[in-house]
């Protein structure tokens, strides 16, 4: 196999496929119900490719939307051979979401999996702060306001968020907040002494300026064949222990003395003021752009830009999404597809 995945041989893939038998395919987590009822709209088979021990949810609860099942011992099996041929068999066209990129790896996804994707393959890494050519270079590259961004935790000179891995789950951030190097090594201690987070990650970890404003995550959709961009609309996150935290009163929070962990768990719809959507079309549009040089063909697409409107009424882009976002709240929550096409469009239509 190549370095990279040869385009002419997913193209001879693409070639060899049934146009009539066309199947969508999406790993079973984060996003695959939104994929499954969008493909079941659209006239489409669906795909799920589950875990064993995680697939009740497909096969059992919501197994109207999915038509074949692999049931995998672990989801990065989806690599094997045997199981890429069958999904070749069945003109698998296959739409990564997070926890394919999580499960399956970058490396996997780019040099083995011969299996055509919607969207970019390659832009799927950029989404780590750690790689090349990642979100933040893009985002400054495309001239979208973006937090400051510190090199050493010594440079704290206002309130800043900490981005760095959770000691057992890998896959989660543990973040924290601090507002001096001082108040940095106090709360960095205080989650090491918990085991929330390893001593060896705040190496990696990311110092990120906090934004002060209201959240928003902007959910787009780029077609490479219109060249054009649709805002399908916004959530917000709900995120445990936080929210939890939250809701104490003050005095309780100060007393209870608990680490704040930003484990999102759910989604909440959202509309924004009329007069700033431009900002947001705007920001999108930057992105798609200078992907299409950095990236080429391009951002493909569903992808997210998560951020926060300043009371400036600046918007600051602090997250991006390459990939499906997984904000199921968005169809019936958003009107924005509908004011466009007249009716509910969701990320996964």
């Amino acid at each position: 196999m190549c370095a990279k995945m040869n385009r002419e041989r997913i193209d001879e893939i693409v070639a060899s496929y049934n146009y009539e038998e066309i199947r969508i395919g999406v790993l079973g987590s984060h996003s695959a119900l939104e994929m499954g009822q969008g493909a079941k709209q659209e006239g489409f088979e669906v795909v799920v490719v589950c875990q064993k021990g995680r697939e009740k949810t497909y096969t059992k609860h919501y197994k109207n939307l999915f038509d074949h099942v692999m049931l995998l011992d672990k989801f990065v099996d989806i690599i094997k051979e045997e199981n890429q041929d069958k999904l070749r068999e069945l003109n698998t066209m296959f739409v990564p979401n997070r926890s394919f990129s999580v499960y399956v790896g970058y490396d996997n996804i780019e040099k083995k999996f011969s299996v055509p994707i919607l969207g970019n393959r390659h832009m799927l890494r950029s989404e780590e702060r750690n790689a090349p050519r990642n979100q933040y270079y893009l985002l400054k590259k495309a001239g979208i306001k973006l937090p400051k961004i510190f090199s050493s935790h010594e440079e704290i000179d206002r309130l800043v968020i900490v981005k760095v891995p959770e000691k057992e789950r890998r896959i989660e951030r543990a973040f924290f907040y601090a507002s001096s190097p001082k108040e940095f090594e106090k709360r960095a201690e205080e989650r090491i002494r918990k085991r929330i987070i390893d001593r060896k990650d705040l190496e990696e970890a990311i110092i990120e300026e906090y934004i002060v404003g209201a959240k928003f995550n902007a959910n787009y959709f780029w077609s490479p064949i219109t060249d054009e961009i649709d805002l399908l609309g916004f959530d917000r996150r709900i995120q445990t222990n936080l929210d939890g935290v939250l809701d104490l009163p003050a005095g309780e929070q100060l007393e209870a003395r608990i680490s704040t962990q930003n484990v999102e768990i759910g989604h909440m719809g959202a509309t924004m003021r009329e007069s700033q959507l431009e900002k947001i079309f705007e920001a999108g549009e930057k992105f798609v752009e200078v992907c299409k040089k950095e990236y080429s063909p391009g951002m493909i697409g569903l992808f997210a830009l998560q951020g926060a409107m300043t009371k400036d009424l600046e918007f600051y882009v602090f997250d991006v999404s390459p990939r499906i976002p997984g904000c199921p709240c968005v169809e019936p929550t958003s009107p924005y597809m509908k004011y466009k096409y007249g009716k509910e469009v969701g990320p996964g239509r």
